[in-house]
């Protein structure tokens, strides 16, 4: 017999934390002091805001931020917290502001930003199941959710969250590439050579990016002439594809927006459909900004066609008053997903495939955030008709916001207002100008405005010209504070004015 090897004796004692700066069981309390005074002072500085910028330009911002040594810390949150104030919370934007009206950012609904919490400390992977249970389970429930709003059948619809419009476009049009090479013959390059994206030529840039990443090159993006108001021309799409068809080209995608950038203009999507049914190509439609129509409760009707898509971008940190990022891609039919599948013995082996619900092999990230979970939560607190009546007030807002355009003789519309944004120029009669002047003169207006704090404006070009461009999509913002702003950018552009014309006489 040999003989038996000494047990080890281990005391029964607490180990101490090899470092108690990190969250666990046993530095939770230190956790939500920090967290409370972080809210503390998020509180604090939202009650202290009074205007959506102070107005800061780069250089200095840049003055404070160089005087940091970061090999030298501070030791306690709070301290930095403090430093904060002066580095970021003093002079940042503030999306929720009324006088807010520059780009698609909305103000976040408060159930959401306390899920953040959540996404944050507990720290969720939505890759595999094995690092995310019921998370994965609560991400598919709300693309079911978000299936159903399109019209799509909910037990044949699929999709992922993503971090943004750009990449569920990019992952569209990476499906529609498979798609059509696999109809091909020859080498890869070869496929992909003659293979064509169609979209508005208003349509986001992503599209156009997303061809040049996919190996396709921008040019293979066809920008398609647009209506009076700004939608994608039906016909001349017909035209387009007519002639590409006999020159051999592939039309691998037609690409619908349901809200563009500038104007909100939804594309005539049933027309566009059946052409793209007739040519073979996958339908996509991009409702990064429209998506907020799914859940109106008086627009739903605008998005009549978007069932019929193959797949359809959905941001909700736009539409849905989400923080960033929370968008999703959802598709038609399940298995258009499994073109992108991949798999890794490590991580999602395809043996398990059918009976683990990964969501790793539907998505272009592996390590991803939990950023369901603020949609969940929101649904859950408030309810989808709560946001919709928002998303509703916005655009009527808009729409009103339209006549107090037209009540000043120096603006011009642009187009009228389709969803929430306004493009109009400032053109005084007594001082006309050529287009060079102009469009410096517009950029002059935009900045002031953003120097003075007062109010943040955006601006586009259109046929060369310079135009400003409120965007709305604060439910809270008034009536009387666009018309403010639109003083403001009347007063503004007069004073300029004058001081040219001043300075035309010495």
């Amino acid at each position: 017999m040999g003989t038996s090897l000494p047990t080890l004796q281990i005391p029964d004692l607490p180990l101490p934390l090899y470092d108690d700066a990190l969250l666990c069981a046993d530095t939770a309390r230190s956790y939500e002091t920090a967290s409370h005074l972080a809210a503390s002072r998020v509180a604090q500085q939202f009650a202290a805001v009074t205007s959506p910028t102070t107005g800061p330009t780069p250089q200095q911002l840049a003055a404070k931020i160089d005087r940091v040594d970061l090999h030298q810390p501070l030791g306690s949150s709070e301290e930095s917290f403090s430093e904060l104030h002066e580095l970021y919370f003093k002079d940042a934007v503030y999306f929720h502001d009324p006088k807010y009206a520059a780009h698609l950012n909305c103000p976040v609904a408060i159930p959401a930003v306390v899920a953040e919490n959540f996404v944050t400390s507990i720290n969720t992977s939505m890759d595999t199941f094995d690092q995310s249970a019921g998370a994965t389970l609560i991400e598919r429930k709300l693309i079911a959710f978000t299936a159903g709003l399109i019209g799509f059948d909910t037990e044949q619809a699929d999709g992922v969250f993503t971090s943004g419009g750009t990449q569920s476009n990019l992952q569209a049009m990476l499906i529609a590439r498979n798609t059509a090479t696999a109809k091909l013959q020859g080498s890869l390059p070869e496929r992909l050579a003659n293979l064509r994206i169609y979209c508005s030529e208003d349509a986001h840039f992503s599209i156009r990016n997303a061809a040049m990443l996919l190996g396709l090159g921008y040019d293979a993006a066809v920008a398609i002439p647009t209506d009076a108001q700004h939608r994608m021309d039906a016909q001349a799409l017909r035209d387009r594809l007519a002639e590409d068809l006999a020159a051999g080209l592939v039309p691998m995608a037609i690409s619908a927006t349901s809200g563009n950038t500038d104007f909100g203009a939804i594309d005539p999507l049933p027309e566009l459909r059946a052409i793209a049914t007739e040519v073979g190509a996958w339908f996509h439609v991009d409702a990064a900004y429209g998506c907020g129509l799914l859940i109106s409760n008086k627009h739903r009707h605008r998005l009549d066609g978007i069932e019929q898509a193959d797949s359809v971008t959905v941001d909700y940190h736009k539409s849905f008053f989400q923080p960033i990022g929370s968008s999703s891609l959802v598709v038609r039919n399940a298995p258009t997903l499994e073109s992108i599948a991949h798999y890794a013995e490590y991580l999602n082996p395809r043996a398990e495939a059918e009976a683990v619900p990964n969501q790793v092999a539907k998505s272009l990230q592996t390590t991803r955030r939990f950023d369901a979970l603020k949609l969940w939560v929101t649904l859950r607190s408030l309810g989808a008709t709560r946001l919709g009546d928002m998303f509703d007030k916005v655009i009527a807002l808009a729409e009103d916001a339209q006549q107090e355009v037209a009540m000043r003789t120096q603006l011009h519309m642009a187009a009228d207002v389709q969803l929430s944004t306004l493009v109009f120029s400032f053109e005084d009669p007594q001082h006309p100008l050529e287009l060079a002047e102009h469009n410096a003169l517009a950029n002059q207006i935009r900045h002031r405005l953003y120097a003075s704090g007062e109010a943040m404006i955006a601006a586009t070009t259109i046929a060369g010209k310079r135009m400003l461009k409120l965007t709305l999509l604060n439910p809270n913002t008034t009536l009387a504070d666009i018309s403010q702003i639109l003083d403001a950018i009347c007063r503004i552009g007069t004073s300029i004015l004058a001081e040219r014309t001043l300075g035309e006489m010495k």
